[in-house]
């Protein structure tokens, strides 16, 4: 029997619907036939301040598909518009639902999000529901790299619905919560300053400062300020995709969220063999978005942000741009500085020098002359210094190998110093694209075993005490034809 309990489940407060009513669409979830549980997130659970022993599996189900609004929901979906692949459209939550924004013990405030909960006044055709393959890939996904220390929203549940979803055929339909900071995106901004007026833009720009970025607000210029502290953040952001080997996939400016967290796993995958140029989205056919293009784009997303913002910059339209311009030009040596830094830091240089980029240019170009696995060659580099490329002549890489064992050895703390650096920066353990693969396809057919174990491992990337070969390595021939699709 479901319980009235089950509705005090959540700590919900809703800032967002004292803005302008244009900004969202009041709308609830659409029931679902049959919710059942699939996955549930104890631990974040737990860091959120919720107890999911107060209520069983089914009152969770019923809850978190949308087919019983917690206490205090008022749902909306979201506004926004976006570039997307460089094309502007107008966009908005079209399979999703904000029920609120839950307070967790702590004071931090969480957007909790039904993602698959139906159509909306912004589906556009679509038909507002998600498969359970692709609920899954993003919990799966977002949990792995919150483990591995990345910024992320992240995943509370997912709830299958028992109905179909239509997409190259029949799927079986799912409900994912998820969990981020905000749901607010450079897109969100766009949609404001293209379809709305100054003053909302003012308003809406003084509460996204409030939320997220109170250190701006008493700065001279607010919006130029704002505009600083969401690239610094996208920086930060990039520098640890990149640490990692992550592709996003898909980097439109709509999914580019201003708290500066990864969101929206759709075509994501990570990158085994070291190819700058890897691509493994199906929609990606020019290589927009691939490994080595994610800095740049996200540089070209800052500079749509700061378009929205000019009038809040400056009166004169000139100055605004001038200035703008003047921040946004000085992204490609912020990022290089850090980008440097965190590789220095992948081989273990606790203070980086202006000679260390050679170093790492080296072994970088070392790497993708031989096809050398990214995650793997720093752990091969790890144990005791050793380190062995196929296909790399014997002198080319002892040579870069005693250029590193000097530099290393050469810090206060030695070759033992660099390896602990090397330990805590170079996870031993990513989501294979094989493996996630394989637990998606056993989890739809109703066997979460896999994904499960994989879920396990991912816990604890940094674990040096398993040795997993069977998650370190990959298949050879694997990624040659991987792609990954758009839940849609």
């Amino acid at each position: 029997m479901i319980t009235d309990l089950i509705m005090e489940a959540f700590n919900l407060q809703d800032t967002y619907r004292y803005l302008p009513e244009s900004l969202y669409a009041p709308v609830k979830p659409v029931p679902v036939a049959a919710p059942s549980l699939v996955v549930l997130n104890e631990e974040l659970a737990a860091s959120l301040g919720i107890d999911i022993s107060r209520h069983g599996e089914d009152e969770w189900a019923q809850l978190l598909s949308g087919n019983l609004i917690p206490a205090g929901a008022v749902p909306i979906a979201l506004a926004y518009a976006g570039h997307q692949f460089g094309n502007f459209t107008m966009l908005g939550d079209g399979r999703a639902v904000l029920m609120g924004e839950h307070l967790a013990p702590d004071g931090r405030r969480f957007d909790i999000q039904l993602k698959g909960s139906g159509q909306t006044p912004f589906s556009r055709r679509g038909d507002g529901r998600a498969t359970g393959s692709a609920m899954l890939r993003e919990y799966l996904v977002s949990e792995a790299m919150h483990h591995l220390g990345i910024p992320t929203s992240r995943s509370l549940a997912v709830v299958a619905t028992g109905e179909k979803v239509w997409r190259d055929g029949p799927q079986e339909g799912a409900v994912l919560t998820r969990v981020a900071s905000s749901h607010i995106r450079v897109g969100s901004f766009e949609y404001v300053a293209n379809f709305l007026d100054k003053e909302t833009l003012s308003a809406y720009t003084e509460y996204v400062i409030g939320r997220h970025y109170p250190g701006t607000a008493d700065a001279e210029r607010p919006a130029l300020a704002l505009l600083e502290a969401v690239m610094e953040k996208q920086i930060d952001l990039i520098v640890h995709w990149m640490r990692v080997g992550f592709i996003h996939g898909v980097m439109n400016t709509d999914n580019m969220s201003i708290p500066g967290e990864t969101i929206d796993y759709g075509p994501c995958a990570f990158m085994n063999v070291y190819r700058p140029s890897t691509v493994f989205s199906s929609i990606d056919t020019q290589g927009r978005y691939a490994f080595s293009n994610q800095p740049a784009i996200a540089q070209w997303n800052l500079a749509v942000l700061a378009g929205t913002l000019l009038p809040l910059i400056a009166e004169d339209e000139a100055s605004a741009v001038r200035d703008a311009q003047d921040l946004l030009n000085d992204f490609p040596n912020r990022y290089t500085d850090r980008w440097y830094r965190m590789m220095a830091a992948k081989i273990g240089i606790d203070v980086p020098q202006p000679e260390d980029r050679r170093l790492v240019d080296e072994l970088l170009q070392l790497m993708q002359t031989t096809g050398a696995d990214y995650t793997n060659t720093f752990l091969a580099l790890e144990a005791e210094g050793t380190l062995q490329l196929p296909g790399i002549k014997a002198g080319a890489l002892e040579g870069w190998r005693r250029q590193w064992t000097d530099r290393v050895q050469a810090q206060p703390a030695g070759l033992a110093g660099a390896l602990e650096r090397m330990r805590q920066t170079n996870p031993a353990f990513i989501p294979r694209n094989h493996l996630v693969e394989s637990a998606l396809k056993d989890a739809v057919n109703g066997n979460l075993t896999s994904f499960r174990e994989l879920l396990g491992v991912m816990s604890s990337p940094y674990d040096r005490n398993d040795q997993r070969p069977d998650y370190q390595d990959f298949p050879e021939t694997h990624d040659k034809e991987y792609r990954t699709f758009c839940g849609t």
